[in-house]
């Protein structure tokens, strides 16, 4: 999702007093640059389907994401802005206007299938069922009819306030972000004829939006916020809590968690498990003199999808909380485990001679693997962080060593 102008520019001043990259339970996985400035970003299989605002819609594999590269390109009729991908089709927004439709059955050889000229700049958008909803900036909601991909036709409209930049549509409703207006609710259960039903206006300039459950998230740039709001009614949506996030642009949301991007901060992960008090639990900020301003996020759940506006697109692994290394004061005897493993863990045997066993832990502490002595095949793992935690021995009370590995390609 492109964001206004001078919100890019906010983002330009604040990065040069950025301080220098850190981490917190993210790390950078793999990274393939754009030709151009990378906006957004969908992931389906095995693809990052890029929107790069100077080239057009850029194929990524993302099978090895350790090593991403691109298969394929398709030049968009105009600078291309947002992208949605569903059963072999990306959905692409453009500005000064319009939406393509592109096949992407094969992505080495995209074809477009069909072109509808939107009444304004289409911003982001969302597919459901047979209608493409688009945050068309001053028209405000566009409902576009994809039931026939090659000849895609409105069939509603409801203008809003201010400028509609991100949308999202979760059952009868469209919750668009509308800047300076801030969230506004629109029911499409007839969708030839949406209606507003409620809104909300919180401090900042509302960016993007994205909804689960009863609640709708929101990122502020303005406010440098992910706010939380309750949909429960939506007549009447309310302000339940927020966390800070410096220049928050686009947010996704999976298992539990909250990826919002900024463009002058990278990625923070916030967890929402409790609504009413979101919290950052991991983060990743670029080096200030790498220019990486983040804005479009995605996350299949195992990685999150950064589109960098000069660094094109970044992965990110959140390998979280749940574990860590046992310090080695607590620990009754240390076995030497590799610490980057590739194909084969081995577990040799402890500082006694005696066969070590033991469990494979994700970052969350769930068991993967039952360990026993000697090599232990994880080549069918996803690459990312784990964990191996020794068993017990007998003549001790005190638990064996919890040790960090990282498991590559």
């Amino acid at each position: 999702m492109r964001v206004p102008a001078f919100v890019i520019c906010l983002g330009l001043l604040l990065v040069d007093v950025a301080s220098a990259a850190d981490s917190l339970n993210v790390r950078l996985i793999g990274h393939c640059e754009t030709p151009g400035h990378a906006l957004s970003v969908a992931v389906s299989g095995n693809y990052a389907y890029v929107v790069d605002m100077d080239s057009g819609l850029r194929f990524i594999s993302i099978a090895d994401p350790a090593h991403p590269f691109e298969v394929g390109h398709y030049a968009t009729q105009k600078e291309a802005d947002g992208v949605f991908v569903r059963a072999g089709y990306a959905y692409v927004t453009e500005w000064p206007s319009g939406l393509e439709i592109i096949s992407v059955a094969d992505p080495a050889h995209p074809t477009e299938v069909g072109y509808y000229e939107t009444p304004d700049w289409a911003s982001s958008l969302r597919v459901d069922g047979n209608y493409a909803y688009i945050a068309e900036h001053d028209s405000g909601l566009g409902v576009i009819s994809v039931a026939d991909p090659a000849h895609p036709v409105e069939v509603g409209h409801c203008a809003t306030l201010n400028i509609a930049i991100g949308v999202d549509v979760v059952g009868d409703y469209a919750y668009v972000a509308d800047y300076d207006s801030g969230l506004v609710i629109i029911s499409v259960a007839d969708p030839a004829h949406p209606v507003e039903v409620g809104y909300i206006n919180p401090p900042g300039w509302a960016c993007d939006v994205v909804v689960s459950g009863e609640y709708a998230y929101v990122t502020e740039s303005g406010a440098n916020a992910l706010r939380v709001i309750s949909i429960a009614d939506p007549a009447h949506p309310v302000d339940v809590g927020h966390c800070y996030a410096a220049g928050a642009t686009g947010v996704v949301l999976g298992d539990g968690l909250a990826y919002v991007a900024g463009v002058a901060d990278g990625i923070r992960v916030v967890s929402v498990a409790d609504p009413a008090n979101p919290t950052e639990v991991g983060h990743y900020r670029w080096p200030s003199g790498d220019s990486c301003q983040v804005q479009g996020v995605t996350t299949d759940s195992d990685y999150v999808y950064a589109a960098c506006f000069y660094r094109g697109l970044q992965i990110c692994h959140y390998y979280g909380s749940g574990v860590e290394e046992t310090p080695s004061s607590e620990v009754q005897i240390a076995i030497r485990i590799a610490t980057f493993v590739r194909g084969v863990l081995m577990l040799p045997a402890n500082g006694e001679g005696r066969k070590a066993t033991g469990v494979l832990l994700d970052a969350m502490g769930r068991k993967v693997l039952d360990l026993q002595p000697g090599g232990n095949d994880v080549s069918g793992l996803r690459t990312g962080v784990y964990f191996v935690r020794g068993e017990p021995q007998a003549a001790s009370p005190k638990p064996q060593a919890t040790y960090k590995v990282m498991i590559t390609r």
